[in-house]
């Protein structure tokens, strides 16, 4: 029996430090359902992962990586340091996979999580240090509305929009060097991403597991 701390019965956005268990290999989604152990509590939830950095703002992971610690966010009851975390997935058979292990970093609705979005442009015509680019836009509105966003190539130019060019999407943007026919233009967009409302404290029981053995009659074999 255990006793619950102040605001523990309250609901609230934890975060979980977890490292890759090395025996599991398949890819983890984010915001796939997962089995938490959380110290003393059981559940089920569809978590988002993000990077475990010291700055404010945090990148979105796809998927739960395997060489490097990640951080795990999801709706749940307030739990207090230090508490252990194990992170399971539950196959269609019943039987429950060791997916990541950690501890509660923290309880924390004010962290920021970024999801990255990189639009794609290519130039339609080049001078000195201005080109014609489309295929990033389509009408002349979206072209005003991320006009003051910063534009970088994968060449490693950067510079800005201009002006709109025409109603089709073509647009004159300024680089601080010349760019180059072969090199695509990128703008980095970012929204604040939240884990969804999943938690379920039902967790059905594991299936114990067992070896599978198949059993070959000796006739049912050709001898040479």
């Amino acid at each position: 029996m255990v006793s619950l701390l102040p605001h523990e019965q309250k609901m609230s956005v934890m975060h979980l430090l977890v490292r890759r268990h090395p025996s599991n290999t398949e890819p983890i989604k984010s915001k796939e359902e997962l089995v938490f152990h959380c110290g003393f509590r059981r559940f089920r939830a569809s978590p988002i992962f993000s990077q475990h950095t010291s700055a404010d703002k945090h990148k979105m992971e796809r998927f739960l990586r395997p060489d490097a610690p990640t951080v795990v966010s999801v709706y749940a009851p307030i739990t207090f340091n230090p508490a252990g975390v194990l992170l399971f997935k539950q196959k269609n058979d019943g039987i429950q996979d060791l997916v990541a292990t950690g501890s509660l970093l923290s309880c924390d609705p004010q962290r920021v999580t970024l999801k990255r979005i990189v639009l794609s442009g290519h130039p339609f015509k080049i001078n000195k240090r201005s080109a014609t680019v489309r295929y990033m836009f389509f009408n002349r509105e979206d072209i005003m509305w991320f006009k003051p966003v910063e534009l970088r190539t994968k060449w490693g130019r950067r510079g800005h929009i201009k002006e709109a060019l025409g109603t089709h999407g073509h647009m004159k943007c300024v680089f601080d060097n010349q760019m180059r026919s072969q090199d695509t233009l990128l703008m980095n967009l970012y929204k604040r991403v939240y884990p969804r409302w999943t938690y379920d404290p039902y967790v059905p029981s594991s299936l114990t597991w067992f070896k599978r053995e198949i059993i070959v009659d000796m006739d049912d074999l050709d001898m040479e």
